[in-house]
């Protein structure tokens, strides 16, 4: 929509209140509401005024004045207020130099779009990710200096086909069984039916939903991809969605990459490609119908996989899911048909159009500004560079010996050794000025300060089972 098709799409739609959402650095929406009348034509222009220190990873306090300027193309009217609430996604400015801010991720974002353009390499990257999520009904969790625990729960979840239910009536999906079950193991077909049609009402195109293989309410809903901006306010909205229709259903929505020990946890598989002239770009006559291009690109991912897992998979707790066992790719190789690979090279359609990599190490905790965008800046670098991704590994990783695995790189082990390859390989990032230095190190400061070191500091509740007694 266009400035004042957003004013009229507002009047008619009887909004009486503007909601305004922005990213903050590690990757959640913030907001807030002014009443309708506030919106004007020089909104889009002059924004509205905040205070950019409160925000995870901005301003320092002296210099903490933003404006936030809302795009009129993200205009919805907003599926879960009581009043009727006009939303939209709003970039951020520096009121002094009037110039988008450095640690926005969707200025990010916007700027790995451009500098694919000034390339000439493409003029679209599509990006088209499938989030994993669990479904609970209930989640408790504290950590105090005395004690610390979790405790969450599932009426799907395997380990309560014992309890009392007066009556339970069992039908709870096996671990690593929860893969298109029917119902009645699979119980939350309405409530996932339920999201993707608020999704459809707000502009989402949804393509196929189902549940996923570990116990407990593991979802998928999968979206049809779209340009990297675009996608990446998506997922916001997707996210925002799927949390909000559970919630008015008394269930809960985590995309933590590995709520459920002992089980399948929550992956990002990031479909891509790159198109230039309305033609993909990534078709050919190489491995798997895959062009030359499309083969240096997934080379750049593979060389850069272990920077980008600070961006990509930017949680200690992502490292739990990324373990042998439980169908997460270790192990950085790709190929054809194979969901062991850390890159797979979809088969579905001979369709030149359909051609693209599927990279399947991201996890849904990440901030997909900042992850597609650092993505991208990877496949760009391996097409600049002519990075040679060596050869496929077309056979099942997880049954392969140790000996033949001994030459295949892994995925790093922790966030703290992520953060250390981001610290030593990010010049591929900077290209373009994509990712600013600043951007680099404040990223790096923040996980290894407010996470990393946080997580380091804390006796975990499992060490008092293997040492208490010593």
């Amino acid at each position: 929509m266009t400035e004042l098709e957003v004013l009229e799409f507002a009047k008619k739609n009887k909004a009486v209140m503007l909601d305004i959402k922005f990213m903050d650095f590690p990757g959640l929406w913030q907001h807030f509401a002014v009443p309708i009348e506030e919106l004007t034509k020089s909104v889009f222009e002059d924004g509205f005024g905040f205070d950019g220190s409160s925000i995870r990873g901005w301003a320092p306090i002296h210099a903490s004045d933003m404006l936030v300027v809302p795009d009129p193309t993200t205009a919805i009217m907003d599926p879960f207020t009581k009043y009727p609430t006009l939303s939209m996604i709003a970039d951020i400015v520096d009121p002094i130099t009037k110039e988008n801010y450095t640690r926005d991720p969707r200025n990010v974002a916007k700027k790995a779009e451009m500098y694919l353009k000034s390339t000439g390499i493409g003029d679209t990257a599509y990006f088209g990710p499938e989030a994993e999520f669990f479904i609970f009904d209930d989640i408790r969790f504290d950590s105090r200096e005395q004690h610390s625990f979790y405790y969450l729960d599932s009426a799907e979840g395997r380990w309560n086909t014992g309890r009392d239910e007066k009556p339970n009536l069992g039908y709870k999906p096996r671990y690593k069984e929860g893969y298109f079950p029917c119902a009645p193991t699979d119980s939350q077909d309405d409530l996932r039916a339920e999201m993707s049609m608020v999704m459809k009402e707000v502009g989402l195109i949804v393509e196929r939903q189902h549940h996923e293989v570990a116990t407990a309410g593991q979802a998928e809903i999968d979206m049809r991809y779209d340009s990297l901006v675009n996608m990446a306010d998506k997922q916001m909205l997707f996210k925002y969605v799927v949390k909000n229709v559970a919630r008015r259903n008394n269930k809960t929505v985590t995309f933590m990459p590995k709520p459920v020990w002992n089980d399948n946890g929550s992956g990002m598989h990031v479909h891509q490609s790159i198109w230039k002239g309305g033609k993909p770009l990534f078709a050919g006559n190489g491995y798997c119908g895959l062009s030359e291009m499309g083969l240096h690109y997934l080379g750049g991912i593979l060389k850069h996989a272990h920077s980008l897992a600070a961006i990509t998979n930017p949680t200690t707790n992502s490292y739990k899911r990324l373990v042998p066992g439980f169908e997460a790719p270790v192990n950085l190789a790709y190929s054809s048909r194979n969901r062991s690979a850390s890159i797979r090279v979809p088969m579905y359609s001979s369709n030149p159009k359909a051609k693209r990599i599927e990279v399947r190490f991201p996890d849904p905790s990440c901030n997909p500004y900042l992850a597609f965008a650092a993505m991208l800046m990877a496949g760009i670098d391996g097409i600049q560079n002519k990075i040679d991704p060596g050869a496929p590994l077309d056979k099942n990783i997880y049954g392969m010996s140790p000996e033949e695995l001994k030459n295949v790189p892994t995925m790093p082990h922790s966030l703290d050794s992520a953060l250390d390859s981001l610290e030593a390989d990010h010049a591929y990032l900077l290209k373009g000025d994509v990712f600013t230095q600043d951007v680099i190190d404040v990223w790096i400061d923040y996980k290894r300060e407010h996470e990393v070191k946080a997580m380091a500091s804390r006796p975990h509740p499992y060490e008092f089972a293997l040492y208490y007694d010593i």
